[in-house]
């Protein structure tokens, strides 16, 4: 199981920055001190083809430049052609299975789960990590599941402590709280970090949030 610091886990695609450019969006919650970044360039308005790789470039580039790991959502024919540092499917995507043989033992994978059975396959297949939820009621995501709450993250951090765990889905830092106390290593972010007027300090509020939960404040 690779090491990643999933604290503060940045989602994004190029349609999900209401107030601006998305690859500044992207700097600036860098600024703010995002621990790891995933291009989730999915749905109607997604980019595609030629497209989708030169953002996928760009938002790497970046991710480089501040030394934050950057995550393909579900496309492993494009984090293979640019060689991300790994990817992230939901149980509708490709196999986590075949995922991990694709893209060999040095990348980075991330499967979500909703339930104790999903996890445990998620492990077996070479997950590096699991996304859990939707904790909060969102809609970042037309096709987010419904919401679960904390149950699931607290049984499934119970029977495998080992296994980081970030929970995703209407999540701030008003209420991470709950989210971290439930067993969860990190908090997935997409529109309290896209949406913010001013994303850097979005980001570093969250940080903060998640770092006083682990210190006990």
């Amino acid at each position: 199981m690779r090491d990643v610091d999933l604290r503060v886990y940045f989602i994004m695609g190029s349609f999900n920055a209401p107030n601006g450019d998305p690859l500044h969006v992207l700097e600036q919650a860098l600024k703010g001190g995002i621990t790891c970044f995933q291009l989730r360039e999915k749905g109607p308005d997604a980019l595609t083809g030629d497209e989708k790789t030169a953002f996928a470039k760009s938002c790497q580039r970046l991710c480089k430049a501040y030394g934050v790991p950057f995550i393909v959502n579900d496309d492993v024919e494009l984090a293979v052609l640019i060689d991300a540092d790994g990817v992230h499917v939901g149980q509708d995507d490709l196999s986590a299975s075949v995922v991990r043989r694709n893209i060999g033992e040095q990348k980075l994978l991330g499967v979500s789960v909703h339930s104790v059975f999903e996890a445990t396959s998620a492990l077996a297949a070479g997950a590096d990590y699991i996304g859990m939820g939707p904790v909060y009621e969102t809609v970042s995501k037309s096709d987010a599941k419904p919401v679960a709450g904390t149950a699931r993250i607290s049984e499934v951090a119970a029977i495998f402590p080992e296994l980081p765990i970030v929970g995703i889905g209407g999540i701030t830092a008003s209420n991470l709280d709950i989210v971290m106390n439930s067993g969860a290593t990190g908090v997935s972010i997409i529109s309290a970090i896209s949406g913010a007027e001013n994303p850097e300090a979005a980001a570093r509020s969250l940080l903060d949030a998640v770092q006083r939960v682990k210190v006990g404040i």
